[in-house]
């Protein structure tokens, strides 16, 4: 069983005052035989320092990324650091900070893995994951070296976004540092059971038309249904559009991996300089895709379908972590709260969480025969109830 207990500070400058109203919250004095923290927070909280210093105040590991906006029981804002401490006796925490990813990410993932995890028998149940944003990397080698290291383990987890247009700030904690190369993990050993929770766009809101990527490799596409990538917008009447970074946010892509699982939501971002359109996620050669219409009505609607699911499975759980893509922010325009205070409503205090914005969405789906398959999403809410 695990004991969860969130806290929040808005103080971004003084860190005596936001380490005694984090600590406050927390009840120190009582934690079990087994704690880790998990953090969300803004980057002037890493300019300032006080980040690095709260984590060095508490008696714990604390991994986490610059998230922002953020919530925490209903609190939402901008300027916000939350911490979501878990203690048990019988569930055990092993925090893994990987080495820089240099030239080959996946190696540094698995490598770093194997290493802290060899010295047990028992595999792990349940792996939370928290990566930087890099343009230049595939969010799904990392899901991928990680399932490949573990065996499987269910692998939940986020990519650090900031509020700035040029993402310079993403990055990943441990520690009270923070690195735009390394990729952070902690590792649940024992008594809990996750459950996993996926939402992206209501069945309606999927367009008929289908196509198949026939030419790929990792998140760049290369060709669509046999024809450039220019040919295939341009059919959509989207090829002007398609010149603008981030222009079709409200286009999503579904990928059909054709296993059994829902379909996979993945964001165009560009066009490279070879008219090729780059993803923010794997776009395998051979799958099928079919385009959404992202709307602000949709929105809400899947944050109803992904909360009544949780309050349904509630019942002598003991936390909630939430992350939603910033794509969503983005759809909803001057609203940036108001999924997050939607969930803090639908919710209504029935247990403790902490909810964040994300660059990319690493959750497990089901597959028809009911085995967790791990993905990266993009443009999706996530949830991790246990």
């Amino acid at each position: 069983m695990i004991k969860t207990l969130v806290a929040h500070t808005t103080e971004v400058d003084e860190a005596s005052i936001a380490i005694e109203e984090i600590k406050s919250q927390l009840d120190l004095g009582n934690l079990l035989k087994n704690t880790v923290g998990i953090i969300n927070c803004h980057y002037e909280f890493c300019e300032s320092g006080v980040m690095q210093e709260i984590c060095e105040a508490l008696p714990f590991n604390v991994v986490g990324v610059i998230s922002s906006p953020s919530a925490v029981n209903g609190v939402a804002d901008s300027m916000l650091l939350n911490v979501m401490m878990l203690t048990s006796d019988d569930v055990e925490f092993e925090c893994i900070l990987t080495s820089p990813f240099g030239d080959d990410p996946c190696k540094s993932v698995i490598d770093s893995y194997k290493q802290s995890a060899s010295a047990r028998e028992d595999a792990p149940s349940l792996i939370f994951a928290f990566a930087p944003f890099e343009p230049i990397r595939c969010v799904d080698d990392y899901v991928d070296a990680i399932t490949e290291a573990s065996g499987g383990v269910p692998c939940f987890g986020t990519v650090a976004v900031d509020d700035l247009v040029s993402f310079l700030n993403c990055n990943m904690i441990y520690n009270g540092e923070h690195y735009y190369d390394r990729l952070g993990m902690i590792l649940a050993y024992g008594n809990i059971s996750p459950k996993f929770y996926v939402a992206n766009f209501s069945e309606s809101n999927i367009l008929d038309r289908s196509a198949v990527i026939t030419k790929s490799e990792k998140q760049i596409v290369k060709e669509i249904n046999g024809r450039s990538v220019d040919a295939f917008f341009e059919d959509l009447g989207l090829k002007q559009a398609s010149e603008t970074t981030f222009a079709l946010t409200s286009l999503p892509f579904l990928i059909n991996y054709k296993d059994n699982s829902p379909l996979v939501c993945k964001q165009f971002v560009n066009l490279n300089e070879e008219r090729h359109a780059v993803f923010a996620g794997a776009m395998p050669e051979g799958s099928t895709f079919y385009l959404a219409q992202a709307e602000r009505d949709d929105i809400f609607a899947t944050i109803d379908k992904i909360t009544d699911d949780i309050l349904k499975d509630a019942e002598g759980a003991s936390g909630l972590l939430i992350y939603s893509c910033v794509a969503r922010i983005m759809i909803l325009g001057s609203g940036m709260y108001e999924e997050l205070e939607a969930v803090g409503k639908k919710l209504d205090g029935r247990l403790p969480y902490i909810m964040g914005y994300s660059g990319g969405e690493m959750c497990p789906t089901n597959n028809e025969s009911g085995d967790a398959v791990n993905y990266f999403h993009n443009n999706t809410i996530i949830a991790c109830l246990f």
